[in-house]
């Protein structure tokens, strides 16, 4: 395992920091070449449903060097070190805060760099490199110092390989849930469209419930088995299935504060600051006062109001007040109405329903495995401490 420092290694480097449309004398556009913005990076993909969009006359004024499929993109601040990888060929325009990377071929193999960037020794050498009070964020100069360790080229193209195999799998289980889910509200849709139905409020029908947070400065009252949810634990989620969150408390966390403990099955709603960012609890879970909690009196009805309040997110955003940040009050969620079918739609409903959520959930786990597998593999590839064959088995074996 050799050393290659990052700027001797590259075929393409391009950074286009404090470049914007005006400076170019134009302004973004409501059609055209999308632009990748650091705000787009995460989870090891570029996120382009909600870029904006500049001309493709600008775009070509913009980018003199063109992106290509599979280069590598990395935030250079607010924040840094994440990465994704060019998802096509078509136009893209690189923003702001953002590096775009492309390795020399038979030295620094593209599809290795992007894994590389994200193993720990590099990372560290981003934040080490990096300057900044406020913000945090890494110049050029210093990102052509950072070293990647590396095996040979072929040798690197192989654990790209390997790694990229588990990455496909997890992409493909992505598209899986969004199908099913976006099947169920099709379904809820048609079913509400269709039903003869009855007006209550989801006071009647439900139990609402709400969080807590233990205080922070009792260590008793943390890192217990109970898993507690915050907002971005869901607004985090691929899929609207929550099987872990990224803090846990204890039993005396829980019995010392206003948080409860929610069943298996609870709808949980981001109440606030994010209003209506939605998951189904795959595991008991306590959550922050961030949310409202809602488990329908009649079981059946559960699946039924979960599509229902999915669908109103608009609807709970004007009932929502608040100077420094919006907050849809648990009170005022209670008294809002509900139309509700007779129990033959319902029960037909919440049969597809669950079916559906229960494929989404699958691969969803499925990805979390396969997500887990990959984050321990990289770093024992990049080291050398696992050979590239044994890494191919181990991948076969779960694909």
């Amino acid at each position: 395992m050799r050393d290659l420092v990052l700027g001797e290694s590259l075929e393409v480097l391009i950074d286009h920091r404090g470049k914007t449309p005006k400076k170019l004398g134009v302004d973004f556009s409501a059609v055209g070449v999308p632009v990748a913005s650091a705000m787009l990076v995460s989870d090891g993909r570029l996120h382009l449903e909600e870029a904006r969009y500049v001309s493709e006359e600008t775009a070509e004024k913009w980018m003199p060097v063109p992106l290509r499929r599979g280069d590598v993109l990395l935030t250079s601040e607010a924040p840094l070190g994440r990465v994704a990888r060019v998802p096509s060929d078509e136009p893209l325009v690189l923003g702001q805060r953002l590096f775009g990377l492309r390795g020399k071929q038979g030295v620094l193999h593209t599809g290795y760099l992007y894994y590389a960037l994200q193993c720990g020794p590099v990372q560290s050498q981003l934040v080490g490199r990096a300057t900044g009070t406020t913000v945090v964020g890494i110049r050029q100069s210093a990102l052509r110092s950072v070293k990647i360790p590396a095996p040979t080229f072929e040798s690197q193209h192989a654990i790209a390989e390997v790694l990229g195999a588990l990455d496909d799998k997890i992409a493909a289980n992505r598209k899986v849930a969004a199908t099913a889910d976006a099947l169920a509200r099709a379904i809820f849709k048609r079913a509400r469209w269709g039903a003869t139905a009855h007006e209550v409020t989801y006071e009647n029908i439900a139990d609402i419930g709400g969080g807590g947070t233990p205080r922070t400065s009792v260590p008793e009252y943390w890192d217990g088995p109970i898993q507690w949810a915050t907002p971005t634990d869901v607004t985090a989620l691929n899929v609207p299935s929550l099987a872990e969150t990224s803090r846990t408390i204890t039993e005396q966390g829980l019995l010392n504060s206003s948080a409860n403990l929610y069943p298996v099955g609870s709808i949980l709603m981001t109440s606030r600051a994010t209003i209506g960012a939605f998951a189904i609890a795959e595991i008991p879970v306590a959550v922050n006062q961030g949310f409202i909690v809602v488990n329908a009196k009649n079981p059946s009805c559960q699946w039924w109001l979960y599509h229902d309040m999915r669908s109103r997110v608009d609807e709970f955003i004007s009932h929502a007040n608040g100077a420094t940040f919006l907050e849809l009050p648990r009170g005022r969620f209670k008294n809002l109405p509900v139309q509700i079918p007779d129990d033959s739609v319902l029960a037909k409903f919440s049969t597809k329903a669950a079916e559906l959520h229960r494929v989404a959930s699958t691969v969803s786990a499925e990805s979390r495995t396969l997500g887990l597998i990959r984050d321990t593999l990289l770093p024992q590839l990049m080291s050398g401490r696992l050979r590239i064959h044994d890494a191919e088995n181990a991948v076969e074996s779960v694909l």
